[in-house]
């Protein structure tokens, strides 16, 4: 089959889940489908990445996205029915360039990865597949609640461009040949808002092969790790701060020795009044195995809903325990106790990481079944077959 991707980045280097994500499909889709890709990029010096794609792609061409906070994008937020995000996102060169393509003939479908870059699809009979890698729509509305009390003047402009946003997901989830979902919990939530609708599930997954041989041994002292994440996402930002202000000291009173890594894209730029604080490690990484395999535990205190995590497939894969929310937890079918441990509260979540470092035999358990349950169901192979058998029923 002949596909088109469309991308709202540019899946190399692997430095968050949707590049993980979108990389590693495309390379096992690649054994089945001639893929031609067009993505976006932040800025041109990310071409040079376009060598590592080439050997899985027939063709890929590039769309600089410019500033997030340009005056010609708030004005198009602003005057115009489109959110931000999708404003963010529209290119009328995309657009006219992906028309070009299509008239050219020979494609099968479209593969558009994110609602937001929808408007930039032109009108066509090919059909359209549609994944959404969690419902933006929430997310932004649950940053929206989070903001402090100042921001009370703003808050209904951001409201209003929320309503937006969730308009515009379920008219192209509605608008799309197919809408597939990473998770069974997103699948349900899509249904529910738009009844009728049919939904597929292309799970995440992980290399198993790179994550499950042990290279590095576990640090000689208690070492937690939040992730290995993009910063620039308000989920990890969110997260990574309940972590350093309201779980972290409850952590360190009880265990003195105990250290914590914080690694990702743009961590020491978002999280850099922490950074010289005594024990905690902030820093990008591109090698991060040694990360997933010298840390003790995963502990990520997610408070938003919605998609799955890359991090916890890789934690997991690399036998680490994991420590989080319903919410964070949500996309991997893991059994609270058993191959992850789910709490509520902050304090709760503090307990658990304290018992985990003083119990050793414990984490090792849930750490085994944790990996056992991810080799066995959540390879990028398996994701690739059944996006491929949605191709194919399309």
């Amino acid at each position: 089959m002949k596909i088109l991707m469309v991308t709202p980045y540019l899946p190399y280097p692997l430095h968050s889940g949707g590049q993980t994500r979108s990389f590693n499909l495309i390379k096992h889709l690649a054994k089945n489908c001639e893929i031609t890709l067009f993505s976006f990029i932040r800025d041109v010096n990310e071409n040079q990445y376009i060598k590592n794609l080439s050997p899985y792609c027939r063709k890929i061409k590039t769309f600089p996205r410019g500033k997030t906070w340009s005056l010609k994008k708030i004005l198009l937020a602003g005057f115009t029915p489109y959110s931000f995000l999708i404003a963010n996102y529209y290119s009328r060169k995309m657009k006219k360039i992906i028309q070009e393509e299509v008239k050219k003939g020979g494609y099968d479908l479209i593969h558009v990865e994110c609602f937001y870059l929808m408007s930039n699809i032109p009108k066509t009979k090919l059909p359209v597949v549609l994944v959404d890698q969690t419902i933006e729509y929430e997310v932004y509305r649950h940053y929206v609640q989070s903001l402090p009390l100042w921001t009370g003047l703003i808050k209904p402009l951001l409201y209003f461009d929320v309503l937006k946003l969730f308009l515009w997901e379920k008219f192209y989830w509605r608008k799309a040949s197919q809408v597939c979902a990473v998770s069974r919990e997103d699948k349900k939530k899509m249904i529910k808002h738009c009844h009728r609708l049919r939904v597929e599930v292309v799970q995440n997954g992980v290399d198993i092969k790179k994550f499950e041989k042990r290279i590095y041994r576990r640090a000689s002292r208690p070492t937690i790790l939040f992730g290995v994440a993009n910063f620039k996402w308000m989920q990890n930002k969110e997260a990574a701060l309940i972590l350093l202000q309201e779980v972290w000291p409850q952590i360190k009173n009880k265990v003195k020795n105990c250290q914590l890594w914080i690694i990702g894209r743009f961590a020491p730029q978002f999280l850099s009044h922490f950074t010289n604080e005594k024990d905690i490690t902030i820093k990008e990484a591109d090698d991060i195995l040694p990360f997933y395999q010298k840390s003790w535990l995963l502990l990520a205190p997610i408070k938003s809903g919605g998609g799955s995590r890359t991090k916890f497939f890789e934690a997991m894969a690399s036998g680490l325990p994991i420590i989080t929310t319903p919410q964070g937890a949500e996309g991997i079918k893991a059994k609270n106790n058993k191959e992850v441990i789910i709490r509520r509260s902050n304090r709760q979540l503090a307990n658990a990481a304290i018992k985990l470092i003083k119990n050793r035999l414990v984490a090792r358990e849930i750490g085994k079944r944790g990996k056992k349950l991810i080799t066995n169901k959540y390879s990028w192979q398996q994701s690739a077959e059944e996006l491929n058998r949605v191709y194919k029923n399309v």
